[in-house]
């Protein structure tokens, strides 16, 4: 890949975390803090297209590792916030340009300067992190885990820091054999962050969690899908056919009981029986008043294939 950075420079600035010192922002400039511009527009870097009910969310950033500078962050929360209301598509696939990275995560060379603090403050103060946090890499996770549509991973290649958690967090992963998980948190003396905490005891328990965590070595692709992290591992020219073919199925499928599907399970594991019981039976008589659940019952009764319309 031509210009791009090496692997280790880019794994390097990889989790969601600001990391830069805390000196000031006067002191930043004269030491030529490293700026990264890109001058192609904000839907180039992150492209999203639509085929046959399915919207493809593609990171174009392969010579940052496809790491997520804030804008690009937000643009893939917006989207993801926005399937839920235009009804475009039926699932989503996320994916990445390249052969080498899904995503490294953060892109930390990228600038957070805010234009209206003194140059003397310090870049980073108590406070700055815990809101930087709350209004970028969570709201982007909630976004995709509590967006109506199935989505799905196509991993390309490296997922690092938050960009393997935001494999992870996608209702269903493929992965090339090519590609690996990494949680870099612990090399860069790191707190694991972008609720990697949250997902990875709920999918593969807390032992393999605190290997990966404490060890913070490169997991690849088959030891990934034996863990249960990932749901198949195709040969690396095959992602985004076995993704293209799974969205397809599902676009075709009753959105509605997807959508109260993905509910269901994301709250299972905090939520007592009881409430779980409630949150079922509320989940059923939601869907009963759709018509793709009337068209099933008819469909079953007629002996039919059922034609789902997705309402």
């Amino acid at each position: 890949m031509s210009g791009s950075l090496p692997a280790s420079r880019i794994l390097g600035a990889s989790s969601g975390s600001p990391g830069h010192k805390c000196v000031p922002r006067s002191a930043r400039r004269r030491v030529g803090w490293p700026a990264v511009s890109d001058e192609r527009s904000l839907n180039e870097q992150v492209r999203l297209d639509y085929r046959d009910s399915v919207a493809w969310i593609t990171i174009d950033r392969p010579e940052s590792g496809n790491a997520l500078t804030p804008p690009c962050r937000d643009r893939v929360r917006d989207i993801l916030n926005g399937l839920n209301t235009s009804h475009q598509a039926r699932c989503a696939v996320i994916t990445a340009v390249g052969d080498r990275f899904f995503c490294t995560g953060a892109d930390l060379r990228h600038s957070y300067d805010d234009p209206d603090r003194s140059t003397e403050v310090p870049d980073r103060i108590m406070g700055d992190a815990r809101r930087m946090m709350l209004d970028g890499q969570y709201a982007l996770f909630d976004a995709l885990l509590d967006c109506d549509v199935p989505v799905i991973a196509a991993v390309n290649g490296t997922a690092a820091g938050m960009g393997a958690h935001l494999a992870l967090a996608c209702d269903l992963v493929i992965a090339g054999d090519q590609a690996k998980f990494v949680e870099v948190f612990a090399r860069r003396g790191l707190v694991p962050d972008a609720l990697g905490p949250w997902l990875l005891p709920r999918i593969i328990g807390v032992r393999r969690t605190m290997e990966l965590f404490l060890l913070a070595e490169d997991l690849p692709a088959d030891r990934a899908h034996e863990y249960g992290l990932v749901n198949r591992v195709v040969p690396h020219d095959e992602v985004l056919s076995a993704a293209a073919e799974w969205a397809e199925r599902l676009a075709g499928g009753p959105s509605r009981s997807f959508a109260l599907t993905k509910w269901l399970v994301n709250r299972s594991l905090d939520t007592d029986r009881a409430s779980m019981a409630h949150d079922e039976a509320v989940a059923v008589e939601l869907n009963a008043g759709t018509e793709d659940a009337a068209e099933g019952v008819a469909a079953f009764q007629e002996r039919r294939p059922p034609t789902w319309k997705g309402y």
